[in-house]
């Protein structure tokens, strides 16, 4: 959120610290309805029940957009499909690739492809390899779900950890020069459309 007021013009909302104010909203909580975009990370793992799938569907049929990070190999892209179908059912919302050409990738800055972020733990660990799970989750997709005037609702960032380009900037400078630039500036991208569209 900071990154985001500093390289564009818009505003957020601070602690009386300053500190950018994120707000941890529960599916069952109202207070969903009042949040214009949703972050959700490790959704692989995630199980929805009926009334969370009901309420997160109310929420993207009224216009919220939801992005979903970091989850890696087709284990959790399975169980992410299964999950999101109980909210957007696939015959009628199918999950497509964005294209290359997409507003997504130009609203503010020009990003060429997806940039694969890994952890930093993994990163360290494999001596600055990107793809967690091996040859399962080498490349990195982005893929949307669209309502029925062509607006993206869903979006979903997989075999990559955007955020951790975002969380992890100060801890390691090659890190850092490696993964954050390109994670903020497709970051920034999403913010921009989810809140013009």
């Amino acid at each position: 959120m900071l990154r985001l007021s500093q390289l564009t013009r818009t505003p957020i909302r601070t602690t009386p610290q300053g500190r950018p104010d994120h707000l941890i909203v529960d599916l069952n909580d109202d207070e969903i309805f009042q949040c214009p975009f949703v972050f959700m990370s490790d959704v692989g793992t995630m199980v929805l029940g009926s009334l969370e799938a009901e309420r997160l569907r109310k929420y993207l049929q009224r216009g919220g957009f939801l992005w979903v990070d970091d989850f890696w190999g087709d284990y959790a892209w399975d169980s992410w499909v299964r999950e999101i179908n109980k909210v957007l059912p696939r015959r009628e919302y199918p999950i497509e690739d964005i294209p290359p050409g997409h507003t997504i990738f130009n609203a503010l800055y020009q990003v060429y492809e997806v940039p694969q972020v890994p952890s930093i733990q993994h990163w360290r660990r494999s001596g600055g390899g990107t793809s967690e799970r091996g040859a399962g989750s080498a490349v990195p997709h982005l893929r949307g779900i669209q309502d029925e005037r062509g607006r993206i609702m869903v979006l979903m960032s997989h075999n990559t950890d955007i955020a951790d380009g975002w969380e992890r900037e100060g801890e390691d400078e090659d890190f850092f020069f490696q993964f954050s630039p390109k994670a903020y500036a497709l970051g920034i991208n999403i913010i921009l459309y989810a809140m013009t569209h």
